[in-house]
């Protein structure tokens, strides 16, 4: 007998001034292979059309379709119920602004990190379209590749505790964005320039070293490792400032 799952799925629309913020409760009868997203298009489709939650590839690529599945940060695509209780509760990520229901901009935040973190290569390199491309060691590229894997799906945000009570703190995202350029042999930043945007208490120093980012992280990206190196680094930076002054 194939089981039946009860949604409890938060609910709340904004922009209604009518709207107030509950939870609606759901039966779905469980199918093989049955993920969460299969489940919250039925009850889209079959029960609700007005459900509100986003998704886009299926396969965990996007990182849309981030929510909080009993309490943990968690892709929608990547979640089978076979795994999960028969009640499910379902609510939208914390920090990052509630569109409705399930859904949130995770855009807005990820644009003011891209401009936070300087998010692109700093040279001074002149490009020029008839040269070869610039040599890497195999080795550094695939570093790179490795913090390159993000999805930017918001679930290390939404799982930090230093980001739920301050939303100017940048989040592992952000700082392992930075790590990704500090590997990176193009990027002819100084490790002081790196300082001046992490080595405060929005950055690294904030970070309480708690490592739900890297629990959740559905790449499973070692965000610990790259926190652990931008610590000693950026600590390092700051004696080396002390002495300067």
């Amino acid at each position: 007998m194939p089981r039946l799952l009860k949604f409890n799925i938060f609910r709340y629309n904004p922009q209604d001034s009518e709207s107030a913020p509950h939870t609606d409760e759901f039966v779905v009868e469980e199918t093989d292979a049955m993920t969460l997203f299969i489940a919250l298009n039925r009850i889209r489709e079959e029960q609700d059309s007005s459900l509100q939650f986003d998704f886009c590839c299926r396969a965990g690529i996007c990182g849309a379709c981030g929510m909080v599945i009993n309490g943990r940060p968690g892709l929608a695509c990547h979640t089978r119920t076979s795994d999960l209780s028969t009640e499910i509760t379902l609510m939208p990520l914390p920090v990052f602004k509630l569109v409705g229901d399930l859904s949130v901009d995770t855009g807005t935040w990820f644009r003011k990190m891209y401009d936070k973190t300087e998010s692109w290569i700093h040279t001074k390199r002149v490009f020029k379209d008839n040269e070869l491309e610039e040599r890497m060691d195999n080795k550094v590229a695939e570093d790179i590749y490795e913090l390159d894997r993000c999805i930017e799906c918001g679930c290390c945000v939404a799982a930090c505790g230093t980001a739920r009570l301050r939303d100017d703190f940048m989040g592992a995202v952000a700082l392992n964005r930075i790590a990704r350029f500090m590997v990176d042999p193009r990027d002819k930043r100084s490790e002081r320039n790196y300082y001046e945007i992490i080595g405060n208490d929005m950055g690294i120093f904030g970070c309480m070293g708690l490592l739900a980012c890297e629990d959740v992280c559905p790449k499973h990206l070692p965000l610990q490792n790259q926190l652990g190196f931008l610590r000693r680094k950026m600590g390092i930076a700051a004696i080396k400032n002390l002495f300067r002054k």
